[in-house]
Protein backbone atom coordinates (compact mmCIF):
# COMPACT_ATOMS: atom_id res chain seq x y z
CA UNK A 1 0.00 0.00 0.00
CA UNK A 2 1.61 3.26 -0.93
CA UNK A 3 2.09 6.20 1.89
CA UNK A 4 -1.04 8.46 -0.31
CA UNK A 5 -3.37 5.60 0.13
CA UNK A 6 -2.38 4.81 3.99
CA UNK A 7 -3.05 8.40 4.34
CA UNK A 8 -6.20 8.62 2.57
CA UNK A 9 -7.28 5.30 4.06
CA UNK A 10 -6.56 6.93 7.70
CA UNK A 11 -9.00 9.47 7.63
CA UNK A 12 -11.53 6.89 7.28
CA UNK A 13 -10.68 5.53 10.47
CA UNK A 14 -12.86 6.29 13.68
CA UNK A 15 -10.33 8.30 16.16
CA UNK A 16 -8.27 6.86 18.73
CA UNK A 17 -7.97 7.87 22.38
CA UNK A 18 -5.01 5.35 22.62
CA UNK A 19 -0.99 7.02 22.20
CA UNK A 20 -0.12 6.16 18.80
CA UNK A 21 2.75 4.11 18.59
CA UNK A 22 6.33 4.70 17.09
CA UNK A 23 6.20 3.40 13.31
CA UNK A 24 9.56 1.69 12.94
CA UNK A 25 12.28 1.70 15.25
CA UNK A 26 14.87 4.41 14.03
CA UNK A 27 12.73 5.76 11.82
CA UNK A 28 10.89 9.21 11.67
CA UNK A 29 7.33 9.61 10.16
CA UNK A 30 7.05 13.19 9.35
CA UNK A 31 3.56 14.63 8.25
CA UNK A 32 3.49 17.73 5.90
CA UNK A 33 0.51 19.47 3.59
CA UNK A 34 3.33 20.19 1.07
CA UNK A 35 5.56 17.64 -0.74
CA UNK A 36 8.77 17.43 -3.26
CA UNK A 37 7.65 18.32 -6.75
CA UNK A 38 10.28 16.04 -8.68
CA UNK A 39 12.34 12.71 -7.90
CA UNK A 40 15.26 14.46 -7.26
CA UNK A 41 14.06 18.21 -5.91
CA UNK A 42 16.39 20.37 -6.94
CA UNK A 43 17.38 22.28 -3.37
CA UNK A 44 18.55 25.38 -5.12
CA UNK A 45 14.97 25.04 -7.73
CA UNK A 46 12.05 27.14 -6.39
CA UNK A 47 11.51 26.47 -2.77
CA UNK A 48 13.11 22.75 -2.86
CA UNK A 49 15.94 23.43 -0.14
CA UNK A 50 13.05 24.05 2.27
CA UNK A 51 12.76 20.25 2.84
CA UNK A 52 15.95 19.45 2.12
CA UNK A 53 17.15 21.77 4.88
CA UNK A 54 14.08 20.62 7.15
CA UNK A 55 14.98 16.91 6.68
CA UNK A 56 18.53 17.75 7.63
CA UNK A 57 20.16 16.39 3.79
CA UNK A 58 21.90 20.31 2.88
CA UNK A 59 23.30 22.99 5.12
CA UNK A 60 23.84 26.61 4.09
CA UNK A 61 26.92 29.13 4.56
CA UNK A 62 25.23 31.00 6.97
CA UNK A 63 22.30 30.13 9.35
CA UNK A 64 19.75 31.45 11.34
CA UNK A 65 19.30 30.32 15.38
CA UNK A 66 15.98 29.67 17.27
CA UNK A 67 16.43 33.41 19.01
CA UNK A 68 16.67 34.60 15.00
CA UNK A 69 20.25 35.80 15.24
CA UNK A 70 22.37 34.95 12.49
CA UNK A 71 25.43 32.45 12.82
CA UNK A 72 28.04 30.76 10.70
CA UNK A 73 26.90 27.54 9.85
CA UNK A 74 29.27 25.65 7.23
CA UNK A 75 31.27 29.24 7.41
CA UNK A 76 33.37 29.36 10.11
CA UNK A 77 33.28 33.28 9.74
CA UNK A 78 32.16 36.48 7.10
CA UNK A 79 33.76 39.76 6.56
CA UNK A 80 32.94 42.78 4.31
CA UNK A 81 35.83 43.91 3.03
CA UNK A 82 34.43 46.64 0.84
CA UNK A 83 30.97 48.14 0.44
CA UNK A 84 30.40 45.65 -2.49
CA UNK A 85 32.72 42.45 -1.17
CA UNK A 86 31.93 39.93 1.17
CA UNK A 87 35.08 37.11 2.18
CA UNK A 88 33.44 33.95 3.62
CA UNK A 89 35.67 31.05 5.51
CA UNK A 90 34.59 27.70 5.08
CA UNK A 91 35.71 25.37 8.28
CA UNK A 92 38.47 22.80 8.45
CA UNK A 93 37.83 19.37 7.25
CA UNK A 94 34.45 19.48 5.75
CA UNK A 95 33.37 17.10 3.70
CA UNK A 96 29.96 15.84 1.44
CA UNK A 97 27.97 13.18 1.63
CA UNK A 98 30.27 11.11 -1.01
CA UNK A 99 33.15 12.14 0.84
CA UNK A 100 34.70 14.64 -1.29
CA UNK A 101 36.50 17.60 0.29
CA UNK A 102 34.15 20.86 0.53
CA UNK A 103 36.15 23.33 -1.30
CA UNK A 104 35.35 27.28 -2.37
CA UNK A 105 35.11 26.13 -5.69
CA UNK A 106 33.02 23.56 -5.26
CA UNK A 107 30.14 25.96 -3.38
CA UNK A 108 30.97 28.06 -6.17
CA UNK A 109 29.58 25.97 -9.01
CA UNK A 110 26.85 24.91 -6.43
CA UNK A 111 25.79 28.81 -6.45
CA UNK A 112 26.21 29.63 -9.88
CA UNK A 113 23.24 27.73 -11.07
CA UNK A 114 21.09 29.72 -9.40
CA UNK A 115 21.89 32.58 -11.69
CA UNK A 116 21.82 30.33 -14.93
CA UNK A 117 18.47 30.61 -16.59
CA UNK A 118 19.74 27.42 -18.98
CA UNK A 119 20.21 25.19 -15.42
CA UNK A 120 17.49 23.07 -13.68
CA UNK A 121 18.38 24.66 -10.54
CA UNK A 122 18.26 28.32 -11.56
CA UNK A 123 16.25 30.39 -8.98
CA UNK A 124 15.32 34.05 -10.00
CA UNK A 125 14.12 34.94 -6.83
CA UNK A 126 17.35 33.47 -4.48
CA UNK A 127 19.36 35.65 -7.76
CA UNK A 128 17.96 38.91 -7.15
CA UNK A 129 18.18 38.29 -3.80
CA UNK A 130 21.91 37.76 -3.82
CA UNK A 131 22.56 39.76 -6.78
CA UNK A 132 25.70 38.58 -7.55
CA UNK A 133 28.12 40.66 -10.00
CA UNK A 134 30.76 37.47 -9.33
CA UNK A 135 32.60 34.86 -7.72
CA UNK A 136 36.14 33.81 -6.91
CA UNK A 137 38.03 31.33 -4.72
CA UNK A 138 40.99 33.05 -2.64
CA UNK A 139 42.33 29.17 -2.13
CA UNK A 140 40.36 26.24 -1.24
CA UNK A 141 38.70 28.14 2.05
CA UNK A 142 37.82 31.35 0.95
CA UNK A 143 35.03 31.93 -1.61
CA UNK A 144 34.63 35.92 -2.55
CA UNK A 145 31.43 37.64 -3.30
CA UNK A 146 30.74 40.49 -5.08
CA UNK A 147 27.33 42.18 -5.35
CA UNK A 148 26.16 44.53 -8.11
CA UNK A 149 25.27 47.13 -5.40
CA UNK A 150 25.91 47.53 -1.45
CA UNK A 151 23.58 44.96 0.07
CA UNK A 152 23.27 44.80 3.71
CA UNK A 153 20.92 41.61 3.78
CA UNK A 154 23.78 39.58 2.14
CA UNK A 155 25.11 37.78 5.36
CA UNK A 156 20.94 36.98 5.75
CA UNK A 157 20.59 36.01 2.25
CA UNK A 158 23.21 33.24 2.67
CA UNK A 159 21.06 31.56 5.35
CA UNK A 160 18.15 31.20 2.62
CA UNK A 161 18.08 26.93 2.24
CA UNK A 162 18.04 27.96 -1.48
CA UNK A 163 21.35 28.68 -1.29
CA UNK A 164 22.39 24.57 -0.28
CA UNK A 165 26.09 23.54 -0.25
CA UNK A 166 26.17 21.04 -2.59
CA UNK A 167 28.82 18.54 -4.37
CA UNK A 168 28.81 17.31 -7.98
CA UNK A 169 26.33 14.65 -8.15
CA UNK A 170 26.31 11.19 -8.99
CA UNK A 171 23.90 8.45 -8.73
CA UNK A 172 24.63 7.33 -5.40
CA UNK A 173 24.04 11.15 -4.19
CA UNK A 174 21.66 12.95 -6.46
CA UNK A 175 21.61 15.49 -3.75
CA UNK A 176 25.72 15.41 -2.75
CA UNK A 177 25.26 18.08 0.47
CA UNK A 178 26.79 18.24 3.77
CA UNK A 179 23.92 17.71 6.12
CA UNK A 180 23.48 14.90 9.11
CA UNK A 181 21.43 13.01 6.68
CA UNK A 182 21.68 11.90 3.22
CA UNK A 183 18.63 12.05 0.31
CA UNK A 184 17.36 8.65 -1.05
CA UNK A 185 14.35 9.29 -2.83
CA UNK A 186 11.55 11.43 -3.09
CA UNK A 187 7.78 10.56 -5.12
CA UNK A 188 6.27 13.45 -6.07
CA UNK A 189 3.50 14.89 -3.96
CA UNK A 190 4.19 11.99 -1.97
CA UNK A 191 6.96 11.01 0.38
CA UNK A 192 11.12 12.13 0.67
CA UNK A 193 12.80 9.95 2.47
CA UNK A 194 16.77 10.44 3.84
CA UNK A 195 18.82 8.38 5.90
CA UNK A 196 21.28 9.29 8.33
CA UNK A 197 24.97 10.02 7.06
CA UNK A 198 26.76 8.36 10.28
CA UNK A 199 30.49 10.64 8.93
CA UNK A 200 28.37 13.89 10.26
CA UNK A 201 30.90 16.56 11.40
CA UNK A 202 28.76 17.07 14.65
CA UNK A 203 28.15 13.10 15.12
CA UNK A 204 26.06 10.44 14.23
CA UNK A 205 22.50 11.37 14.00
CA UNK A 206 19.62 9.90 16.51
CA UNK A 207 17.47 8.59 13.57
CA UNK A 208 18.39 5.65 11.16
CA UNK A 209 16.02 7.19 8.65
CA UNK A 210 13.21 10.15 8.32
CA UNK A 211 10.23 10.24 6.23
CA UNK A 212 8.07 12.99 5.46
CA UNK A 213 4.49 11.79 3.75
CA UNK A 214 2.21 14.52 2.51
CA UNK A 215 -1.37 15.03 3.55
CA UNK A 216 -2.98 17.71 1.93
CA UNK A 217 -5.72 17.68 3.97
CA UNK A 218 -4.67 18.70 7.91
CA UNK A 219 -7.27 16.37 9.26
CA UNK A 220 -6.18 13.64 7.35
CA UNK A 221 -2.57 13.92 8.61
CA UNK A 222 -4.17 14.50 12.40
CA UNK A 223 -6.25 11.28 12.07
CA UNK A 224 -3.50 8.94 10.38
CA UNK A 225 -1.31 10.33 13.51
CA UNK A 226 -3.87 8.82 16.12
CA UNK A 227 -3.77 5.80 13.97
CA UNK A 228 -0.07 5.53 14.47
CA UNK A 229 1.01 5.85 10.58
CA UNK A 230 3.12 9.18 11.75
CA UNK A 231 5.14 10.40 14.19
CA UNK A 232 5.35 14.34 13.99
CA UNK A 233 2.68 16.51 12.28
CA UNK A 234 3.64 19.90 11.20
CA UNK A 235 0.97 22.36 11.15
CA UNK A 236 -1.41 20.28 13.40
CA UNK A 237 -5.03 21.47 13.30
CA UNK A 238 -5.22 24.18 15.98
CA UNK A 239 -8.94 23.14 16.92
CA UNK A 240 -7.72 19.65 18.08
CA UNK A 241 -4.32 21.09 19.81
CA UNK A 242 -5.53 20.70 23.34
CA UNK A 243 -7.53 17.60 22.74
CA UNK A 244 -4.55 16.13 21.22
CA UNK A 245 -2.13 16.43 23.81
CA UNK A 246 -4.72 15.02 26.54
CA UNK A 247 -4.03 11.79 24.31
CA UNK A 248 -0.17 11.66 26.13
CA UNK A 249 0.78 12.97 22.59
CA UNK A 250 3.63 15.80 22.91
CA UNK A 251 2.47 19.52 21.56
CA UNK A 252 4.90 21.76 19.71
CA UNK A 253 4.33 25.26 19.35
CA UNK A 254 6.11 28.23 18.86
CA UNK A 255 5.45 32.15 17.53
CA UNK A 256 6.72 31.89 14.11
CA UNK A 257 7.33 34.85 12.06
CA UNK A 258 4.65 33.59 9.54
CA UNK A 259 2.14 36.14 8.60
CA UNK A 260 -1.79 35.03 7.41
CA UNK A 261 -2.66 37.83 5.43
CA UNK A 262 -4.05 39.07 2.17
CA UNK A 263 -3.00 39.73 -1.68
CA UNK A 264 -4.46 42.81 -2.98
CA UNK A 265 -5.79 42.73 -6.92
CA UNK A 266 -4.43 46.16 -6.83
CA UNK A 267 -4.78 46.64 -10.79
CA UNK A 268 -8.41 45.64 -11.10
CA UNK A 269 -11.56 45.07 -9.43
CA UNK A 270 -13.13 46.91 -6.39
CA UNK A 271 -9.74 45.88 -4.67
CA UNK A 272 -7.93 48.77 -7.26
CA UNK A 273 -8.96 51.67 -4.91
CA UNK A 274 -6.97 51.93 -1.67
CA UNK A 275 -9.90 53.04 -0.02
CA UNK A 276 -12.23 50.12 -0.22
CA UNK A 277 -9.08 48.22 0.51
CA UNK A 278 -9.08 49.90 3.93
CA UNK A 279 -12.58 49.20 4.24
CA UNK A 280 -12.32 45.92 3.57
CA UNK A 281 -9.44 45.64 6.41
CA UNK A 282 -11.49 47.78 9.17
CA UNK A 283 -13.86 45.23 8.44
CA UNK A 284 -12.18 42.05 9.55
CA UNK A 285 -12.30 41.27 13.47
CA UNK A 286 -8.74 40.05 13.39
CA UNK A 287 -8.91 38.79 17.53
CA UNK A 288 -12.33 37.28 16.38
CA UNK A 289 -10.76 34.97 13.81
CA UNK A 290 -7.57 34.18 16.49
CA UNK A 291 -10.42 32.76 19.03
CA UNK A 292 -12.48 31.11 16.26
CA UNK A 293 -10.12 29.92 13.76
CA UNK A 294 -6.92 29.02 15.72
CA UNK A 295 -8.99 28.24 19.16
CA UNK A 296 -6.88 30.74 20.76
CA UNK A 297 -3.81 28.97 20.66
CA UNK A 298 -1.83 29.99 17.32
CA UNK A 299 -1.89 33.74 16.60
CA UNK A 300 -2.03 36.91 17.59
CA UNK A 301 -3.95 39.39 15.39
CA UNK A 302 -1.40 41.62 13.06
CA UNK A 303 -1.54 44.87 12.33
CA UNK A 304 1.76 44.85 10.35
CA UNK A 305 3.89 42.54 8.30
CA UNK A 306 6.26 41.44 10.97
CA UNK A 307 5.33 40.02 14.24
CA UNK A 308 6.34 41.98 17.51
CA UNK A 309 9.57 39.99 19.71
CA UNK A 310 10.79 39.87 15.84
CA UNK A 311 13.23 43.06 15.50
CA UNK A 312 11.19 44.54 12.96
CA UNK A 313 7.78 45.43 13.81
CA UNK A 314 6.00 48.88 13.39
CA UNK A 315 3.39 49.91 16.36
CA UNK A 316 0.56 49.95 14.03
CA UNK A 317 -2.43 48.13 16.11
CA UNK A 318 -5.14 45.39 14.25
CA UNK A 319 -7.95 47.95 13.92
CA UNK A 320 -11.22 46.98 13.69
CA UNK A 321 -13.95 49.65 13.35
CA UNK A 322 -17.00 48.48 10.97
CA UNK A 323 -17.93 52.16 11.51
CA UNK A 324 -15.13 53.21 9.71
CA UNK A 325 -15.02 50.66 7.33
CA UNK A 326 -18.72 51.93 5.91
CA UNK A 327 -16.95 55.57 6.01
CA UNK A 328 -14.28 54.18 3.57
CA UNK A 329 -16.43 52.55 1.29
CA UNK A 330 -19.00 56.01 1.23
CA UNK A 331 -15.61 57.63 0.73
CA UNK A 332 -15.12 55.63 -2.40
CA UNK A 333 -18.53 56.00 -3.90
CA UNK A 334 -20.37 53.34 -2.66
CA UNK A 335 -23.76 53.83 -1.90
CA UNK A 336 -25.71 51.22 0.34
CA UNK A 337 -29.16 50.40 -0.61
CA UNK A 338 -31.41 48.10 1.70
CA UNK A 339 -28.40 47.06 3.56
CA UNK A 340 -26.22 46.15 0.35
CA UNK A 341 -23.44 48.75 -0.80
CA UNK A 342 -23.47 49.25 -4.84
CA UNK A 343 -20.74 50.51 -6.83
CA UNK A 344 -21.27 51.94 -10.22
CA UNK A 345 -24.93 50.79 -9.96
CA UNK A 346 -24.43 46.90 -8.71
CA UNK A 347 -23.61 45.21 -5.40
CA UNK A 348 -20.27 45.66 -4.26
CA UNK A 349 -18.99 42.27 -4.38
CA UNK A 350 -15.56 40.09 -3.56
CA UNK A 351 -14.31 37.28 -4.90
CA UNK A 352 -11.62 35.51 -2.08
CA UNK A 353 -9.61 32.76 -3.50
CA UNK A 354 -7.55 30.46 -0.89
CA UNK A 355 -6.48 26.89 -0.54
CA UNK A 356 -7.07 24.24 2.33
CA UNK A 357 -3.84 22.73 2.79
CA UNK A 358 -3.22 25.10 6.16
CA UNK A 359 -5.94 24.37 8.49
CA UNK A 360 -6.68 27.95 9.48
CA UNK A 361 -7.34 29.55 6.25
CA UNK A 362 -10.58 28.58 5.01
CA UNK A 363 -12.01 29.68 8.14
CA UNK A 364 -10.44 32.59 8.19
CA UNK A 365 -11.86 33.45 4.68
CA UNK A 366 -15.34 32.04 5.60
CA UNK A 367 -14.90 34.88 9.14
CA UNK A 368 -14.14 37.16 6.57
CA UNK A 369 -16.95 36.61 4.46
CA UNK A 370 -19.21 36.76 7.87
CA UNK A 371 -17.40 40.41 8.64
CA UNK A 372 -17.98 41.50 5.11
CA UNK A 373 -21.71 40.27 5.41
CA UNK A 374 -22.40 42.31 8.48
CA UNK A 375 -21.66 45.60 7.09
CA UNK A 376 -23.46 44.66 4.11
CA UNK A 377 -20.57 43.47 1.09
CA UNK A 378 -21.28 40.22 0.16
CA UNK A 379 -18.19 37.84 -0.44
CA UNK A 380 -17.62 34.87 -2.84
CA UNK A 381 -14.96 32.02 -1.43
CA UNK A 382 -13.19 29.64 -3.86
CA UNK A 383 -11.03 27.08 -1.97
CA UNK A 384 -8.52 25.40 -4.40
CA UNK A 385 -4.77 24.49 -4.47
CA UNK A 386 -2.23 27.67 -3.90
CA UNK A 387 -1.07 27.38 -7.52
CA UNK A 388 -5.09 28.04 -9.04
CA UNK A 389 -5.42 30.71 -6.07
CA UNK A 390 -2.16 32.76 -6.85
CA UNK A 391 -3.20 32.41 -11.07
CA UNK A 392 -6.74 33.69 -10.54
CA UNK A 393 -5.56 36.86 -8.56
CA UNK A 394 -2.30 36.91 -10.88
CA UNK A 395 -5.20 37.02 -14.00
CA UNK A 396 -7.74 39.46 -12.76
CA UNK A 397 -10.09 36.84 -11.15
CA UNK A 398 -10.27 37.40 -7.69
CA UNK A 399 -10.03 40.23 -5.46
CA UNK A 400 -8.50 38.91 -2.52
CA UNK A 401 -5.82 35.85 -2.19
CA UNK A 402 -5.40 34.55 1.58
CA UNK A 403 -2.39 33.10 2.13
CA UNK A 404 0.28 32.03 4.45
CA UNK A 405 3.97 33.18 4.39
CA UNK A 406 6.78 33.76 6.42
CA UNK A 407 8.32 37.42 6.62
CA UNK A 408 11.85 37.11 7.73
CA UNK A 409 12.92 33.28 6.13
CA UNK A 410 16.26 34.98 6.55
CA UNK A 411 15.60 36.87 9.38
CA UNK A 412 16.00 40.36 7.36
CA UNK A 413 12.95 42.15 6.69
CA UNK A 414 13.35 42.55 2.92
CA UNK A 415 13.18 39.91 0.98
CA UNK A 416 9.93 38.83 1.23
CA UNK A 417 8.10 42.22 1.17
CA UNK A 418 10.44 43.00 -2.43
CA UNK A 419 9.07 39.73 -3.54
CA UNK A 420 5.55 40.84 -2.51
CA UNK A 421 4.94 44.05 -3.22
CA UNK A 422 8.02 45.57 -4.86
CA UNK A 423 7.00 46.82 -8.43
CA UNK A 424 8.95 44.03 -10.38
CA UNK A 425 8.49 41.59 -7.60
CA UNK A 426 8.45 37.81 -8.75
CA UNK A 427 5.18 37.02 -6.51
CA UNK A 428 3.36 40.60 -6.66
CA UNK A 429 1.16 38.85 -8.10
CA UNK A 430 -1.62 41.63 -6.97
CA UNK A 431 0.18 43.85 -9.05
CA UNK A 432 0.67 46.48 -6.61
CA UNK A 433 2.71 49.33 -7.08
CA UNK A 434 4.12 52.23 -5.23
CA UNK A 435 7.15 54.49 -6.13
CA UNK A 436 8.35 55.46 -2.74
CA UNK A 437 7.68 51.93 -1.21
CA UNK A 438 10.15 50.64 -4.38
CA UNK A 439 12.54 53.25 -3.08
CA UNK A 440 12.80 52.49 0.50
CA UNK A 441 13.11 48.65 0.04
CA UNK A 442 16.40 49.68 -2.39
CA UNK A 443 17.58 51.59 0.77
CA UNK A 444 17.14 48.79 3.23
CA UNK A 445 19.55 47.24 1.43
CA UNK A 446 22.14 49.79 1.06
CA UNK A 447 22.16 51.11 4.68
CA UNK A 448 23.97 49.04 6.77
CA UNK A 449 23.51 50.94 10.21
CA UNK A 450 20.73 48.95 12.26
CA UNK A 451 18.90 51.86 13.42
CA UNK A 452 18.49 53.67 9.96
CA UNK A 453 16.99 49.98 8.79
CA UNK A 454 14.74 50.13 11.30
CA UNK A 455 13.33 53.66 10.69
CA UNK A 456 13.93 52.35 6.78
CA UNK A 457 11.00 49.26 7.07
CA UNK A 458 9.18 51.37 9.90
CA UNK A 459 8.15 53.71 7.18
CA UNK A 460 7.63 50.78 4.67
CA UNK A 461 5.15 49.38 6.99
CA UNK A 462 3.45 52.39 7.20
CA UNK A 463 3.17 52.71 3.94
CA UNK A 464 1.79 49.38 3.48
CA UNK A 465 -0.62 50.03 6.01
CA UNK A 466 -1.67 53.66 4.28
CA UNK A 467 -2.21 51.79 1.32
CA UNK A 468 -3.64 48.24 2.37
CA UNK A 469 -1.00 47.44 0.21
CA UNK A 470 -1.35 43.81 1.62
CA UNK A 471 -4.03 43.13 4.53
CA UNK A 472 -2.18 41.16 7.40
CA UNK A 473 -4.56 39.29 9.38
CA UNK A 474 -2.76 36.99 12.14
CA UNK A 475 0.58 36.45 12.78
CA UNK A 476 0.78 32.53 13.80
CA UNK A 477 2.29 30.27 16.16
CA UNK A 478 3.02 26.80 14.58
CA UNK A 479 1.47 24.28 16.11
CA UNK A 480 2.55 20.82 15.65
CA UNK A 481 2.22 17.51 17.46
CA UNK A 482 4.44 14.63 18.04
CA UNK A 483 4.57 11.04 20.13
CA UNK A 484 5.72 11.09 23.24
CA UNK A 485 9.33 9.19 22.69
CA UNK A 486 10.75 12.15 20.10
CA UNK A 487 13.48 14.53 22.03
CA UNK A 488 15.63 17.28 19.91
CA UNK A 489 12.90 18.75 18.40
CA UNK A 490 11.47 22.52 18.65
CA UNK A 491 9.73 24.95 16.42
CA UNK A 492 11.83 27.28 14.10
CA UNK A 493 10.61 30.90 13.87
CA UNK A 494 11.67 30.56 10.52
CA UNK A 495 10.19 27.38 9.95
CA UNK A 496 12.76 26.46 7.55
CA UNK A 497 14.63 23.71 10.11
CA UNK A 498 13.02 20.63 11.47
CA UNK A 499 15.46 17.66 12.10
CA UNK A 500 18.86 18.07 13.06
CA UNK A 501 21.81 15.12 14.40
CA UNK A 502 20.44 15.30 18.01
CA UNK A 503 16.11 14.35 16.93
CA UNK A 504 15.82 11.25 18.38
CA UNK A 505 12.75 8.91 18.90
CA UNK A 506 12.69 6.39 21.48
CA UNK A 507 10.30 3.73 21.71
Amino acid sequence: MSIFTRLAFSAALALSTALPTVAQEGSLTISVGFGPTAEVPDPRASYNGWMSNQTGVTETLMGIDYDMNLYPRVAEGIEQSSPTTWRVTLRDGLKFHDGSPVTAQAVIDAIAPISDEAHPGHNARVAKLLDLAGMSADGDSIIVFETNSPNAAFPWTLSEPGIAVLGAPSEAFPINATGPYVFKEAVPEQLYRVEANTDYRLGAPGLEEVRVVVATNPATAALAFEAGEVDLVINYPETDFERIQDTGAQGFSAPTARLYFYTVNAASGPMSNPLIRQAVSYAIDREGIVAAALSGVGGVPAGTVYPEGKGWASDIPASYDPAKAEALLAEAGAVKEGGTWMLDGAPLEIDIVTYSSRAALPPTAELTQAFLAAIGVKANITVGEWGASNDAIAAGEADLFLQAWVTTPQGDPGAVLETLLKSDGGSNSGKFSNERLDELLAQGRLTFEHEERKGIYDEVQKIIAAEAALIPVFHVSQTNVGVAGLTGYQVHPTETYWITHETKLAK
